[in-house]
Protein backbone atom coordinates (compact mmCIF):
# COMPACT_ATOMS: atom_id res chain seq x y z
CA UNK A 1 0.00 0.00 0.00
CA UNK A 2 1.37 3.39 -1.01
CA UNK A 3 2.37 5.74 1.83
CA UNK A 4 0.69 8.60 0.04
CA UNK A 5 -2.68 6.90 0.55
CA UNK A 6 -2.40 6.66 4.34
CA UNK A 7 -5.22 8.24 6.37
CA UNK A 8 -4.80 11.98 6.83
CA UNK A 9 -6.63 14.24 9.36
CA UNK A 10 -9.17 11.55 10.11
CA UNK A 11 -10.21 11.02 6.44
CA UNK A 12 -9.62 7.74 4.57
CA UNK A 13 -8.96 7.93 0.78
CA UNK A 14 -9.15 4.53 -0.96
CA UNK A 15 -7.83 4.15 -4.56
CA UNK A 16 -7.99 1.34 -7.13
CA UNK A 17 -4.40 0.31 -6.35
CA UNK A 18 -5.35 -0.15 -2.68
CA UNK A 19 -8.22 -2.40 -3.68
CA UNK A 20 -5.87 -4.62 -5.75
CA UNK A 21 -3.44 -4.86 -2.86
CA UNK A 22 -6.30 -5.89 -0.53
CA UNK A 23 -7.39 -8.57 -3.03
CA UNK A 24 -3.83 -9.91 -3.39
CA UNK A 25 -3.40 -10.01 0.33
CA UNK A 26 -6.55 -12.05 0.78
CA UNK A 27 -5.49 -14.49 -1.98
CA UNK A 28 -2.01 -15.05 -0.56
CA UNK A 29 -3.12 -15.36 3.05
CA UNK A 30 -5.67 -18.04 2.84
CA UNK A 31 -5.09 -18.77 6.50
CA UNK A 32 -6.45 -15.40 7.59
CA UNK A 33 -9.29 -15.55 9.96
CA UNK A 34 -12.83 -14.96 8.89
CA UNK A 35 -12.96 -11.77 10.94
CA UNK A 36 -10.07 -10.25 9.03
CA UNK A 37 -11.62 -11.28 5.75
CA UNK A 38 -14.87 -9.64 6.73
CA UNK A 39 -13.08 -6.41 7.58
CA UNK A 40 -11.26 -6.40 4.26
CA UNK A 41 -14.50 -7.07 2.43
CA UNK A 42 -16.19 -4.20 4.23
CA UNK A 43 -13.38 -1.85 3.30
CA UNK A 44 -13.59 -2.90 -0.34
CA UNK A 45 -17.34 -2.35 -0.33
CA UNK A 46 -16.91 1.15 1.05
CA UNK A 47 -14.38 1.84 -1.69
CA UNK A 48 -16.83 0.72 -4.37
CA UNK A 49 -19.57 2.88 -2.82
CA UNK A 50 -17.26 5.88 -2.80
CA UNK A 51 -16.42 5.31 -6.50
CA UNK A 52 -20.13 5.08 -7.35
CA UNK A 53 -21.05 8.26 -5.53
CA UNK A 54 -18.18 10.16 -7.09
CA UNK A 55 -19.16 8.97 -10.55
CA UNK A 56 -22.80 9.89 -10.01
CA UNK A 57 -21.83 13.37 -8.83
CA UNK A 58 -19.68 13.76 -11.91
CA UNK A 59 -22.59 12.77 -14.18
CA UNK A 60 -24.96 15.19 -12.32
CA UNK A 61 -27.46 12.57 -11.13
CA UNK A 62 -26.96 12.62 -7.31
CA UNK A 63 -25.90 16.22 -6.75
CA UNK A 64 -29.40 17.70 -6.68
CA UNK A 65 -30.47 15.19 -4.04
CA UNK A 66 -27.53 16.06 -1.79
CA UNK A 67 -28.17 19.79 -2.18
CA UNK A 68 -31.83 19.35 -1.26
CA UNK A 69 -31.01 17.37 1.86
CA UNK A 70 -28.41 19.86 3.04
CA UNK A 71 -30.83 22.74 2.42
CA UNK A 72 -33.50 21.02 4.50
CA UNK A 73 -31.05 20.47 7.37
CA UNK A 74 -30.02 24.11 7.18
CA UNK A 75 -33.65 25.28 7.31
CA UNK A 76 -34.35 23.10 10.32
CA UNK A 77 -31.30 24.48 12.10
CA UNK A 78 -32.35 28.05 11.41
CA UNK A 79 -36.00 27.52 12.50
CA UNK A 80 -36.69 28.60 16.13
CA UNK A 81 -37.02 25.77 18.59
CA UNK A 82 -40.51 25.23 19.89
CA UNK A 83 -41.00 25.73 23.63
CA UNK A 84 -41.22 22.40 25.50
CA UNK A 85 -44.70 21.49 26.68
CA UNK A 86 -46.26 18.78 28.79
CA UNK A 87 -49.54 17.21 27.75
CA UNK A 88 -52.25 16.63 30.36
CA UNK A 89 -55.41 15.24 28.76
CA UNK A 90 -58.68 16.89 29.73
CA UNK A 91 -59.97 13.84 31.58
CA UNK A 92 -56.76 13.69 33.57
CA UNK A 93 -57.00 17.44 34.32
CA UNK A 94 -60.44 16.89 35.82
CA UNK A 95 -59.10 13.96 37.81
CA UNK A 96 -56.25 15.90 39.43
CA UNK A 97 -58.29 19.13 39.76
CA UNK A 98 -56.46 21.50 37.43
CA UNK A 99 -57.82 25.06 37.42
CA UNK A 100 -56.53 28.01 35.42
CA UNK A 101 -56.76 31.78 35.77
CA UNK A 102 -55.94 34.58 33.36
CA UNK A 103 -53.06 36.92 34.05
CA UNK A 104 -54.54 40.39 34.61
CA UNK A 105 -53.90 43.80 36.10
CA UNK A 106 -55.26 43.96 39.63
CA UNK A 107 -55.56 46.60 42.29
CA UNK A 108 -53.76 44.93 45.15
CA UNK A 109 -52.59 45.87 48.61
CA UNK A 110 -50.87 44.25 51.52
CA UNK A 111 -51.72 44.20 55.20
CA UNK A 112 -48.62 44.43 57.38
CA UNK A 113 -49.14 43.07 60.88
CA UNK A 114 -46.66 43.96 63.58
CA UNK A 115 -46.35 44.75 67.28
CA UNK A 116 -46.22 48.29 68.66
CA UNK A 117 -45.39 49.89 71.97
CA UNK A 118 -46.96 52.92 73.64
CA UNK A 119 -44.45 55.67 74.42
CA UNK A 120 -44.47 59.28 75.60
CA UNK A 121 -45.03 61.99 73.02
CA UNK A 122 -41.58 63.56 73.15
CA UNK A 123 -42.98 66.88 71.98
CA UNK A 124 -44.97 67.15 75.21
CA UNK A 125 -42.26 66.37 77.74
CA UNK A 126 -41.06 69.02 80.19
CA UNK A 127 -38.44 69.13 82.91
CA UNK A 128 -38.39 71.43 85.95
CA UNK A 129 -35.12 72.74 87.38
CA UNK A 130 -33.82 75.81 89.22
CA UNK A 131 -31.31 78.49 88.31
CA UNK A 132 -30.28 79.43 91.82
CA UNK A 133 -29.05 77.72 94.95
CA UNK A 134 -31.54 77.03 97.72
CA UNK A 135 -33.42 74.55 99.92
CA UNK A 136 -36.81 72.92 99.38
CA UNK A 137 -39.05 74.02 102.27
CA UNK A 138 -42.34 72.70 100.96
CA UNK A 139 -43.09 70.01 98.39
CA UNK A 140 -46.48 69.89 96.63
CA UNK A 141 -45.76 67.30 93.91
CA UNK A 142 -44.71 64.71 96.45
CA UNK A 143 -45.07 61.46 94.45
CA UNK A 144 -44.44 60.10 90.97
CA UNK A 145 -47.55 59.82 88.80
CA UNK A 146 -49.32 62.84 90.24
CA UNK A 147 -51.47 64.81 87.80
CA UNK A 148 -50.61 68.51 87.67
CA UNK A 149 -52.01 71.50 85.81
CA UNK A 150 -50.12 74.29 84.14
CA UNK A 151 -49.25 76.98 86.71
CA UNK A 152 -49.91 74.68 89.66
CA UNK A 153 -47.28 74.89 92.48
CA UNK A 154 -44.78 72.05 92.64
CA UNK A 155 -42.44 73.18 95.43
CA UNK A 156 -41.36 76.19 97.53
CA UNK A 157 -37.64 76.97 97.68
CA UNK A 158 -35.80 79.25 100.08
CA UNK A 159 -32.77 80.97 98.51
CA UNK A 160 -30.67 83.57 100.39
CA UNK A 161 -29.26 84.82 97.09
CA UNK A 162 -32.73 85.33 95.64
CA UNK A 163 -33.87 87.01 98.86
CA UNK A 164 -30.99 89.50 98.60
CA UNK A 165 -31.92 90.29 95.00
CA UNK A 166 -35.50 91.01 96.04
CA UNK A 167 -34.24 93.35 98.76
CA UNK A 168 -32.10 95.22 96.26
CA UNK A 169 -35.16 95.59 94.05
CA UNK A 170 -37.17 97.10 96.92
CA UNK A 171 -34.31 99.48 97.83
CA UNK A 172 -34.14 100.62 94.22
CA UNK A 173 -37.89 101.31 94.23
CA UNK A 174 -37.55 103.36 97.42
CA UNK A 175 -34.60 105.31 96.06
CA UNK A 176 -36.50 106.04 92.86
CA UNK A 177 -39.42 107.38 94.87
CA UNK A 178 -37.12 109.61 96.92
CA UNK A 179 -35.41 110.88 93.77
CA UNK A 180 -38.77 111.94 92.37
CA UNK A 181 -39.34 114.18 95.37
CA UNK A 182 -36.24 116.32 94.75
CA UNK A 183 -37.30 119.89 93.99
CA UNK A 184 -34.49 120.59 91.54
CA UNK A 185 -36.19 119.68 88.28
CA UNK A 186 -33.13 118.80 86.21
CA UNK A 187 -31.48 116.76 88.99
CA UNK A 188 -34.70 115.04 89.92
CA UNK A 189 -35.37 114.16 86.27
CA UNK A 190 -31.89 112.72 85.82
CA UNK A 191 -32.10 110.69 89.03
CA UNK A 192 -35.53 109.37 88.05
CA UNK A 193 -34.20 108.17 84.69
CA UNK A 194 -31.25 106.42 86.37
CA UNK A 195 -33.54 104.85 88.97
CA UNK A 196 -35.91 103.62 86.25
CA UNK A 197 -33.05 101.87 84.42
CA UNK A 198 -31.87 100.25 87.66
CA UNK A 199 -35.40 99.07 88.48
CA UNK A 200 -35.81 97.53 85.02
CA UNK A 201 -32.49 95.75 85.42
CA UNK A 202 -33.58 94.37 88.81
CA UNK A 203 -36.88 93.14 87.35
CA UNK A 204 -35.06 91.43 84.50
CA UNK A 205 -32.70 89.73 86.93
CA UNK A 206 -35.67 88.31 88.85
CA UNK A 207 -37.28 87.12 85.62
CA UNK A 208 -34.07 85.33 84.62
CA UNK A 209 -34.31 83.43 87.89
CA UNK A 210 -37.81 82.28 86.88
CA UNK A 211 -39.68 84.71 89.13
CA UNK A 212 -43.01 85.38 87.43
CA UNK A 213 -44.34 88.86 86.66
CA UNK A 214 -47.19 88.27 89.12
CA UNK A 215 -44.70 87.55 91.90
CA UNK A 216 -42.63 90.62 91.00
CA UNK A 217 -45.79 92.72 91.08
CA UNK A 218 -46.65 91.34 94.51
CA UNK A 219 -43.20 92.28 95.82
CA UNK A 220 -43.54 95.77 94.37
CA UNK A 221 -47.03 96.36 95.79
CA UNK A 222 -46.42 94.97 99.28
CA UNK A 223 -42.89 96.28 99.63
CA UNK A 224 -41.93 92.99 101.24
CA UNK A 225 -39.66 90.22 100.03
CA UNK A 226 -40.95 86.73 99.43
CA UNK A 227 -39.00 84.35 101.65
CA UNK A 228 -39.63 81.30 99.50
CA UNK A 229 -40.10 81.15 95.75
CA UNK A 230 -42.84 78.89 94.42
CA UNK A 231 -41.87 76.63 91.49
CA UNK A 232 -44.81 76.28 89.09
CA UNK A 233 -45.67 73.52 86.62
CA UNK A 234 -44.82 74.51 83.02
CA UNK A 235 -47.61 72.37 81.49
CA UNK A 236 -50.46 69.98 82.11
CA UNK A 237 -49.37 66.40 82.61
CA UNK A 238 -48.18 63.67 84.89
CA UNK A 239 -45.09 63.68 87.07
CA UNK A 240 -43.09 60.84 85.55
CA UNK A 241 -39.92 61.39 87.52
CA UNK A 242 -39.38 63.13 90.88
CA UNK A 243 -35.93 63.90 92.26
CA UNK A 244 -37.09 66.60 94.69
CA UNK A 245 -37.26 65.66 98.39
CA UNK A 246 -38.54 67.76 101.25
CA UNK A 247 -35.67 69.76 102.81
CA UNK A 248 -33.01 68.85 100.20
CA UNK A 249 -30.52 71.39 98.92
CA UNK A 250 -30.74 72.21 95.23
CA UNK A 251 -28.08 73.67 92.98
CA UNK A 252 -28.41 75.70 89.77
CA UNK A 253 -29.35 73.43 86.85
CA UNK A 254 -30.39 70.51 89.04
CA UNK A 255 -33.49 68.68 87.76
CA UNK A 256 -36.40 68.37 90.18
CA UNK A 257 -39.27 66.92 88.11
CA UNK A 258 -40.08 65.41 84.71
CA UNK A 259 -43.63 66.06 83.48
CA UNK A 260 -45.28 64.30 80.53
CA UNK A 261 -48.51 65.34 78.86
CA UNK A 262 -50.37 62.06 78.13
CA UNK A 263 -53.27 63.59 76.23
CA UNK A 264 -51.61 62.11 73.14
CA UNK A 265 -49.13 59.23 72.98
CA UNK A 266 -46.82 57.70 70.41
CA UNK A 267 -47.00 54.11 69.20
CA UNK A 268 -43.76 52.85 67.66
CA UNK A 269 -43.66 49.68 65.56
CA UNK A 270 -40.87 47.71 63.89
CA UNK A 271 -41.13 47.09 60.13
CA UNK A 272 -38.84 44.60 58.37
CA UNK A 273 -36.66 46.03 55.63
CA UNK A 274 -38.32 43.98 52.85
CA UNK A 275 -41.67 45.61 53.78
CA UNK A 276 -40.22 49.10 53.98
CA UNK A 277 -41.00 50.08 50.33
CA UNK A 278 -44.70 49.55 51.10
CA UNK A 279 -44.79 51.98 54.05
CA UNK A 280 -45.33 55.67 53.40
CA UNK A 281 -46.34 58.50 55.74
CA UNK A 282 -50.10 58.86 55.67
CA UNK A 283 -50.91 55.13 55.47
CA UNK A 284 -53.73 54.32 57.88
CA UNK A 285 -53.04 51.88 60.72
CA UNK A 286 -55.42 50.08 63.06
CA UNK A 287 -54.37 49.56 66.67
CA UNK A 288 -55.78 47.10 69.18
CA UNK A 289 -54.76 46.09 72.70
CA UNK A 290 -55.33 42.94 74.70
CA UNK A 291 -56.17 45.13 77.71
CA UNK A 292 -59.01 46.80 75.76
CA UNK A 293 -60.82 43.94 73.97
CA UNK A 294 -63.17 45.07 71.24
CA UNK A 295 -61.70 48.59 71.15
CA UNK A 296 -59.75 49.78 68.12
CA UNK A 297 -57.83 52.97 67.48
CA UNK A 298 -57.02 54.41 64.08
CA UNK A 299 -54.07 56.64 63.25
CA UNK A 300 -51.97 57.54 60.19
CA UNK A 301 -48.28 56.70 59.90
CA UNK A 302 -46.68 59.96 60.93
CA UNK A 303 -42.96 59.24 60.68
CA UNK A 304 -40.64 56.57 59.25
CA UNK A 305 -37.25 56.43 60.93
CA UNK A 306 -34.42 57.17 58.45
CA UNK A 307 -32.09 54.63 60.09
CA UNK A 308 -32.17 50.83 60.30
CA UNK A 309 -31.68 48.81 63.49
CA UNK A 310 -28.79 46.51 62.67
CA UNK A 311 -29.56 43.75 65.18
CA UNK A 312 -33.17 43.17 64.12
CA UNK A 313 -32.97 44.52 60.54
CA UNK A 314 -36.06 46.62 61.17
CA UNK A 315 -37.11 50.25 60.82
CA UNK A 316 -39.25 52.03 63.40
CA UNK A 317 -42.42 53.80 62.30
CA UNK A 318 -44.41 56.15 64.52
CA UNK A 319 -48.11 56.75 65.02
CA UNK A 320 -49.66 59.53 67.14
CA UNK A 321 -52.87 58.53 68.90
CA UNK A 322 -55.22 60.68 71.05
CA UNK A 323 -55.46 59.32 74.58
CA UNK A 324 -58.64 60.58 76.26
CA UNK A 325 -58.98 59.20 79.74
CA UNK A 326 -55.38 58.01 79.76
CA UNK A 327 -56.26 54.43 78.76
CA UNK A 328 -53.12 54.08 76.68
CA UNK A 329 -50.27 53.89 79.13
CA UNK A 330 -46.58 54.08 78.20
CA UNK A 331 -44.85 50.70 77.71
CA UNK A 332 -48.10 48.91 76.81
CA UNK A 333 -47.86 46.51 73.86
CA UNK A 334 -50.29 46.83 70.95
CA UNK A 335 -51.19 45.02 67.75
CA UNK A 336 -50.75 47.17 64.65
CA UNK A 337 -52.14 46.53 61.16
CA UNK A 338 -51.07 48.80 58.32
CA UNK A 339 -52.96 48.61 55.04
CA UNK A 340 -50.40 49.37 52.33
CA UNK A 341 -51.90 50.12 48.93
CA UNK A 342 -49.73 49.22 45.92
CA UNK A 343 -51.95 50.39 43.07
CA UNK A 344 -52.74 48.39 39.92
CA UNK A 345 -50.16 45.78 38.90
CA UNK A 346 -49.93 42.73 36.64
CA UNK A 347 -50.35 39.72 38.92
CA UNK A 348 -50.76 35.95 39.01
CA UNK A 349 -52.22 33.82 41.79
CA UNK A 350 -49.74 32.99 44.52
CA UNK A 351 -50.45 29.26 44.22
CA UNK A 352 -49.63 29.30 40.49
CA UNK A 353 -45.95 29.90 41.21
CA UNK A 354 -43.44 27.10 41.80
CA UNK A 355 -40.36 28.44 43.58
CA UNK A 356 -37.34 26.17 43.08
CA UNK A 357 -35.08 28.38 45.14
CA UNK A 358 -33.16 29.69 42.15
CA UNK A 359 -36.06 30.56 39.83
CA UNK A 360 -39.84 30.87 39.77
CA UNK A 361 -41.94 28.90 37.26
CA UNK A 362 -45.57 29.02 36.15
CA UNK A 363 -47.33 26.65 33.77
CA UNK A 364 -49.07 28.48 30.91
CA UNK A 365 -52.14 26.79 29.41
CA UNK A 366 -51.53 26.58 25.64
CA UNK A 367 -54.85 24.84 24.95
CA UNK A 368 -55.78 21.26 23.99
CA UNK A 369 -54.25 19.92 27.20
CA UNK A 370 -50.78 21.41 26.60
CA UNK A 371 -48.96 23.30 29.38
CA UNK A 372 -45.73 25.24 28.88
CA UNK A 373 -43.35 25.81 31.82
CA UNK A 374 -42.44 29.51 31.86
CA UNK A 375 -39.83 31.20 34.05
CA UNK A 376 -41.04 34.48 35.51
CA UNK A 377 -39.65 37.34 37.55
CA UNK A 378 -41.84 38.36 40.46
CA UNK A 379 -42.29 41.38 42.67
CA UNK A 380 -44.18 41.78 45.91
CA UNK A 381 -46.64 39.28 47.37
CA UNK A 382 -50.01 40.64 48.47
CA UNK A 383 -53.48 39.26 49.20
CA UNK A 384 -52.88 35.89 47.55
CA UNK A 385 -51.27 37.31 44.40
CA UNK A 386 -47.74 37.91 43.16
CA UNK A 387 -46.71 40.87 41.06
CA UNK A 388 -45.25 39.80 37.69
CA UNK A 389 -42.34 41.80 36.34
CA UNK A 390 -41.65 39.62 33.26
CA UNK A 391 -42.32 36.17 31.82
CA UNK A 392 -46.05 36.22 31.07
CA UNK A 393 -48.42 38.67 29.43
CA UNK A 394 -51.90 39.92 30.19
CA UNK A 395 -54.57 37.44 29.10
CA UNK A 396 -52.43 34.29 29.22
CA UNK A 397 -53.88 31.54 31.40
CA UNK A 398 -51.79 29.87 34.09
CA UNK A 399 -52.50 26.78 36.15
CA UNK A 400 -53.31 27.75 39.72
CA UNK A 401 -54.10 24.34 41.24
CA UNK A 402 -52.48 20.89 40.93
CA UNK A 403 -49.35 22.76 39.86
CA UNK A 404 -47.08 20.31 41.65
CA UNK A 405 -48.70 17.39 39.81
CA UNK A 406 -48.18 19.13 36.47
CA UNK A 407 -44.58 19.83 37.41
CA UNK A 408 -44.05 16.17 38.39
CA UNK A 409 -45.43 15.07 35.01
CA UNK A 410 -43.12 17.54 33.25
CA UNK A 411 -40.07 16.20 35.08
CA UNK A 412 -41.00 12.59 34.28
CA UNK A 413 -41.24 13.46 30.59
CA UNK A 414 -38.04 15.51 30.71
CA UNK A 415 -39.78 18.75 29.78
CA UNK A 416 -38.27 20.71 32.68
Amino acid sequence: MNSKNLPSAGKMIITAEDAEEYHGYVSKNSSATSAVKSALFLGLSLFVLQISVAHAQHEGHVAPVVDKASSQVKQEAEAPAEAPTVEIPLDKQQLIGVRTEAVAFRKIGKTIRTVGRVEYDERKLATVNVKFEGWIEKLYADYTGKEVKKGEPLAEIYSPELLATQQEFLNTLKWSKDAGEIKDGSVGKMLSQDAGSIIDAARQRLRLWDISDEQIKTIEETGKTIRTVTILSPSNGTVTQKMAIQGMRVMPGEKLFDIADLSTVWITSDIYENELPLINPGETARISLSSLPGREFSAPVEFVNPTLTGDTRTVKVRLTVPNPGGRLKPQMFTNVEIKAGMGTRLAVPDDAVLDTGTRQIVYVDKGEGMFEPREVKLGVRAEGYREVLSGVKKGEKVARSATFLIDSEAQLKGVR
